[in-house]
């Protein structure tokens, strides 16, 4: 009998610690236990990386029902490849947001934090402007540079257009976010995602084959749907960011540049974008590679695992964001031992969850890739990837759990470092061995990628346990 209390009474806690990640309610992440700190800020991380994925998952099954599917396919995945620079920007000042958000909640010092998360929108803004005109300018150059044919370049050149138009709000929509994590309310960086996703899901359909007054768009409505579902997810992070009601408090004042602080930012932001920019030019170059070897159907079904192995992978991804917010918060509040405690504990619970992850994907794949495509052909190119990358996904959540500490705790440069080894030194090369000189085209590629991520997360273990990430001043 007192068993069975024991597990009521476990479980109705669980209950109410879940109930608590999605409301969003503050508290002091340095001095509550381990595990439960995890899980407030793991499942809201979860949900809003699931949410994230969904947006490219979303426009690849409406326009892959599309006549002429293979070339819209080809093109949501291409411009993914390409966004995935813009994300590389996003990512970098997200993660640079969140470390010294964090460092400065962690000090008990919120002023300080709120100040820091604005002036990196004042950075993020500055620096996309350009891009964004450039994307518009050079759409149809992007796509046949990245290797889709003429014909699909003349399908997708007003998406591209659209969406590298529109990547100033992809930038905000990570930015934000970034922020909100680093003062510990994940919740809000969550629904944030919700409603970007709901809106994007109902326009989708809406705008890709058209309702009422509203014209068919075909692909280029798919970019429309997604552009203004961002949007609306921004404006809900900024009327959270000015309502008051949050540990942050912004005021106009901060978005005035302040140099000595932009300067700090950029200090740790230089070397976190570089990081992700790495990673993302070395996947461009995979889409090029593959999309060359394996023709059009063979870049559908790379780009479809591809989209695939994200969805599944972003969950985890949330994990170890979980992972950078207690280092930095706990950095912050002079617990070293706790910061490092606070990652091999979320390094467990996410190898559990790449585990399940890779079943899915050995078992399931061709399942996964056939509600996307009805093309047999792309079908079994998927399947066949989802099966190899399956094999590094263990391995590639224990990388990533450690890549967010060492980023969490500022010092952005040692995972950069491995990323410039691994991705550019080793994968690239790799890869077009396999694929081109042993002519083993796009499963050669697919066999490089978890090789590298074996290699990364390897190196990231060995520099953790040196520890000299526990210095990082921020």
């Amino acid at each position: 009998m007192s068993q069975s209390l024991k597990a009521q009474g476990k479980l109705s806690s669980f209950v109410a610690v879940l109930l608590q990640s999605l409301k969003g309610h503050e508290v002091d992440l340095t001095a509550i236990s381990i595990k439960r700190a995890i899980i407030l800020l793991a499942i809201p991380m979860m949900l809003e990386m699931a949410m994230e994925s969904v947006f490219a998952l979303v426009d690849l099954y409406f326009v892959g029902h599309l006549e002429n599917s293979s070339y819209a396919i080809q093109t949501v995945g291409l411009t993914e490849s390409v966004l995935t620079i813009i994300y590389s920007l996003a990512i970098g000042l997200s993660m640079a947001a969140t470390a010294v958000v964090a460092r400065r909640i962690g000090e008990k010092n919120p002023e300080a934090a709120s100040r820091a998360g604005m002036q990196t929108i004042v950075i993020a803004v500055s620096i996309n402007v350009l891009i964004s005109i450039l994307g518009v300018i050079y759409a149809r150059d992007i796509l046949i540079l990245m290797g889709a044919s003429a014909e699909t370049a003349a399908h997708g050149t007003p998406f591209v257009r659209i969406m590298m138009g529109g990547s100033i709000i992809i930038v905000l929509l990570f930015l934000i976010n970034g922020i909100f994590r680093g003062a510990g309310n994940a919740a809000i960086a969550m629904r944030s995602l919700w409603i970007a996703n709901l809106a994007n899901i109902i326009l989708c359909p809406i705008f890709i084959n058209g309702l009422g007054p509203i014209p068919a768009f075909g692909l280029t409505g798919a970019a429309i749907a997604t552009t203004i579902g961002r949007g609306l997810g921004v404006s809900y992070q900024i009327f959270n960011l000015f309502n008051g009601k949050n540990i942050l408090k912004i005021h106009i004042s901060h978005f005035i540049p302040d140099l000595g602080q932009i300067k700090a930012i950029v200090k740790v932001a230089a070397p976190a974008i570089f990081q992700f920019v790495i990673a993302s030019c070395s996947w461009v170059f995979l889409a090029e590679l593959v999309a060359t070897t394996g023709g059009d159907e063979g870049s559908a079904g790379y780009q479809t695992a591809l989209r695939l192995m994200m969805f599944f992978l972003l969950p985890a991804w949330g994990l170890s964001n979980a992972a950078a917010t207690l280092v930095g918060q706990n950095l912050g509040a002079g617990h070293i031992d706790r910061a490092e405690k606070s990652v091999y504990q979320t390094m467990k619970f996410t190898l559990i969850f790449m585990a399940v992850v890779s079943v899915l994907f050995l078992t399931c794949g061709h399942l996964f890739a056939s509600f996307f495509t009805a093309d047999v052909k792309v079908i079994a190119i998927a399947s066949r990837a989802l099966k190899i990358l399956s094999f590094g996904f263990i391995i590639y959540g224990m990388g990533m759990v450690l890549t967010s500490a060492f980023n969490g705790a500022g010092d952005t440069w040692t995972p950069t470092k491995i990323n410039v080894f691994a991705f550019w030194l080793f994968q690239i090369p790799f890869a077009y061995f396999l694929a081109k000189y042993l002519e083993m085209g796009p499963t050669g590629v697919f066999i490089a990628i978890p090789t590298a991520e074996a290699g990364i997360a390897l190196a990231a273990f060995i520099l953790f346990k040196k520890g000299k990430w526990k210095k990082t001043i921020v």
